[in-house]
């Protein structure tokens, strides 16, 4: 194993992409050169990174021979160019994006469930980071398989504004600003209203008016979640609010449900933090940290083989570019 490596952050001047530049940092990640890569008018602005500048290169100039990682956080047909351009000059790949799921020689992996995948990878090797809500799930499942017994999850998230990159910000705040100033509201981004407003879907529908974010999430919770893959179901709205996701879980059970054991095996888990006789929000308790935050422990109404619970988490920091680290940090100690 090298004592450190050269990496690439490709969508460098993203959310997600900034989040991982600071993060890289912040966990002394064993950089030699970090490459940081956009295209179109993202390319020449400068970032900081180790108390020095260093200037955004072009994504379609790159040569990934002078690396031996890459992250891939831009949308999933560029991610998926430019992992066979990676991959084919020897460098292995995370892919935010949901491109590689499900293709030849990728895996999907997020260290607190299945890290033991990454063994069975040729190098260079691709690898799959979950989408930020189905990451924020997984943490407290995984959590729970010692237990229950899980036989169904229905998930109803709440994504925020952030979950559509820095245009959905962006969008947010300008319609905000016109609302509030009087003035005609003029969406872009969206076919309507979303400043203080609740939106039934995030992006379109397919023929059985499922999102891209639906049918990803129900996927890799699948694939990480083998035994709910026949009782799973995801529901996205999107919310008002600039960063976090909130999630309410569903789960029914092979057994009745011992609230007391739930919790117990909540407070035990790394990255998850259980907010007891309360709940939490993502602007109080999870917003720039580094756990999930969950609450409203209950057993159903009339069904004690059912859990509900309350997720709050920073989708960009927590959800996206955290997971997509901690994966970086398991496949440069054990396996570049």
């Amino acid at each position: 194993m090298p004592e450190t490596i050269d990496i690439a952050v490709v969508g460098a001047t993203g959310l997600v992409g900034e989040a991982l530049v600071e993060l890289l940092e912040e966990r002394d990640a064993p950089v030699t050169n970090l490459y940081l890569l956009a295209s179109g008018e993202s390319a020449g602005k400068s970032m900081g990174f180790r108390g020095r500048n260093i200037r955004v290169g072009n994504l379609a100039d790159f040569d990934f021979a002078k690396v031996r990682l890459v992250f891939l956080s831009i949308g999933a047909e560029a991610a998926s160019d430019c992992a066979v351009r990676a991959r084919a000059a020897g460098c292995s790949v995370i892919d935010l994006s949901g491109a590689s799921l499900g293709k030849a020689g990728a895996q999907l992996a997020l260290a607190s469930v299945n890290a033991e995948v990454l063994d069975t990878l040729d190098l260079p090797a691709v690898i799959a980071a979950p989408a930020a809500p189905a990451a924020e799930v997984a943490e407290v499942l995984v959590a729970l398989r010692g237990v229950v017994e899980l036989r169904q999850v229905n998930v109803a998230a709440c994504l925020s504004a952030s979950a559509l990159g820095r245009e959905g910000v962006q969008e947010l705040a300008r319609q905000t600003a016109e609302l509030l100033n009087a003035r005609p509201l003029e969406p872009r981004l969206l076919d309507r209203q979303f400043a203080f407003n609740m939106l039934a879907q995030v992006g379109g529908v397919d023929e059985q008016g499922y999102s891209v974010v639906e049918r990803r999430m129900a996927a890799e919770l699948a694939t990480l979640f083998p035994e709910v893959k026949d009782g799973l179901s995801v529901t996205c709205s999107l919310a008002p609010v600039f960063f976090g996701d909130v999630l309410m879980l569903s789960i029914k059970t092979a057994a009745p449900v011992s609230l007391a054991s739930v919790s117990a095996a909540l407070e035990a888990a790394e990255g998850v933090e259980l907010v007891e006789d309360d709940y939490p929000t993502v602007i109080g308790d999870a917003q720039g940290q580094d756990s999930v935050y969950v609450g409203r422990l209950r057993t159903g109404l009339s069904d004690s083989c059912e859990l509900n619970l309350w997720i709050a988490s920073d989708n960009v920091r927590k959800g996206a570019a955290l997971n997509a680290v901690n994966l970086a940090e398991l496949l440069i100690k054990h396996y570049l």
